[in-house]
């Protein structure tokens, strides 16, 4: 109960500042005098200004109470859907490619290109503890070959954390993976051949781009709004013009634009799909990063029939390097454990194991909530940092969980120039440019805030704003 209304008072604070009722500097009542106001404990009233004070929206000023530290106006204005740019100053899309792995790799750059959380989020001493546990309990483990469909006790867990986002799964229709990108490539393999068209919103994660190419799949891409994801009107429109063989979607905070389809809409899209029979891959990479009271449902939890293959993995909420990841193939399912067989015949046994560890001992969702509180705090940080450092023509996206920015510039700013001049001072960037195969996007960037916020990031993100200026016409 008392959880329930330190929520509901640090709700309609964080509501009143927003809304700019309570603006930058202004005190608020002290404790004892919320807790007049509101009804509620002492203890209560505390808990509501330190959710605040979490989320970065104010601060405790030693012996002279909390005071609002957040400003909406230096919020900048978000973009409609992404408009599509192209002129002749990019390099060949794999040379961009390329490019910026190699600055990624560089770890005297200030990175904000990397779609990854920071080391400084992850639980290091858990997992530590977790795989020397494990090692104890089953000292072969690492020393022999995994069954085919994936560790057990990971899928087991796997089949529990589905209860979080409306699923209802057993551990029998999972397959473990190589993270998710091994995931959406069997997937794709197994309702498609070369040749086939692929439906994909557009800009997109470059991994995709890359994986349709590879396979020798033809795309289609539809614009996606930055609130809301693709439009199903559009997407029908497609449906009826092109031999679609199948659906790459992520519905759940994009990568680039971090938008959230609503559950509606995502129901509405499995029985579209459904209806005609084209298979839905879903990415749900970023779902457990929320920023609202509840996880959102993935399109996977309307499915009746197997239509739909959701793909996930860790890699962004718990351990990258660790490689685990999934997918939920549905109907597919033992044309997945084919292709997985000729592919990699078995997954990692010592790193899937330890996270089915980890997960067994109830230590992922203490994690979780709170990188997402981070994340939160972090994304509000790095947003009115760029309101402020960057020309005031500038649009921002204004995601509801995940951690990347999508920043539309002046149209005369090259995205792929600015890298150049940002690689100079060790700054990185993804350029709008590489989330479209024919470079489109080019007076956009992405920018990621998994990075704690620290002087070193307020430094970069000022003088990328001051390189973005110069660029500005």
């Amino acid at each position: 109960m008392e959880d329930f209304l330190y929520e509901q008072v640090s709700d309609k604070l964080e509501h009143l500042i927003r809304s700019g009722s309570l603006k930058t500097g202004d005190k608020l009542p002290s404790i004892r005098a919320l807790s007049q106001e509101q009804g509620i404990s002492l203890s209560t009233a505390y808990k509501a200004y330190s959710e605040l004070e979490t989320k970065g929206l104010v601060e405790a000023r030693t012996k002279s109470g909390y005071y609002i530290r957040f400003s909406p106006r230096a919020i900048p204005s978000a973009p409609s859907a992404p408009q599509r740019r192209e002129d002749g100053k990019n390099l060949s899309y794999e040379a961009l490619i390329q490019q910026l792995q190699r600055t990624q790799a560089d770890e005297s750059f200030i990175q904000f290109s990397r779609s990854a959380p920071s080391p400084q989020l992850l639980p290091h001493a858990k997992l530590r503890k977790t795989m020397m546990d494990m090692m104890r309990s089953q000292p072969s483990a690492g020393l022999t070959y995994d069954v085919i469909q994936g560790n057990v006790l990971l899928r087991e867990q796997l089949a529990l954390q589905a209860f979080h986002w409306g699923g209802k799964i057993q551990a029998s229709e999972i397959v473990t993976t190589h993270g998710c990108l091994e995931a959406i490539t069997l997937c794709l393999e197994a309702v498609t051949k070369p040749g086939d068209y692929v439906l994909l919103e557009s800009p997109t994660y470059f991994g995709f781009l890359r994986i349709c190419q590879h396979l020798g799949l033809k795309i289609i891409d539809i614009p996606g709004h930055p609130d809301t994801g693709v439009d199903l009107g559009d997407l029908e429109n497609k449906l009826n013009t092109y031999p679609i063989s199948a659906c790459l979607l992520v519905t759940t905070f994009t990568n680039p634009l971090g938008a959230l389809m609503p559950e509606a809409q995502k129901k509405e899209l499995v029985d579209l799909l459904e209806a005609r029979n084209i298979p839905l891959i879903e990415d749900d990479v970023y779902g457990d990063l929320y920023f609202g009271p509840g996880r959102p449902r993935t399109c996977k939890s309307f499915d009746k029939t197997g239509n739909v293959l959701l793909c996930s993995s860790f890699s962004k909420s718990l351990a990258p390097g660790y490689r685990v990841g999934w997918c939920i193939p549905g109907k597919y399912l033992q044309k997945v454990i084919h292709l997985k067989s000729i592919r990699s015949l078995s997954s990692t046994q010592i790193t899937h194991q330890a996270i089915g560890y980890f997960l067994a001992h109830n230590r992922f969702d203490l994690h979780i909530r709170g990188m997402r509180k981070a994340l939160y705090t972090q994304c509000m940080a790095y947003t009115e940092a760029i309101g402020r450092y960057f020309p005031e023509d500038i649009k921002v996206t204004q995601p509801k969980g995940g951690f990347v920015l999508w920043v539309e510039m002046n149209p005369e700013v090259h995205s792929n120039v600015l890298l150049q001049a940002a690689a100079e001072e060790k700054i990185n960037f993804s350029p709008g440019p590489i989330f479209s195969l024919d470079q489109r996007y080019t007076h956009c960037m992405r920018i990621s805030f998994s990075k704690p916020y620290s002087a070193d990031v307020d430094w970069a993100l000022r003088m990328l704003g001051k390189l973005v200026r110069q660029a500005t016409p």
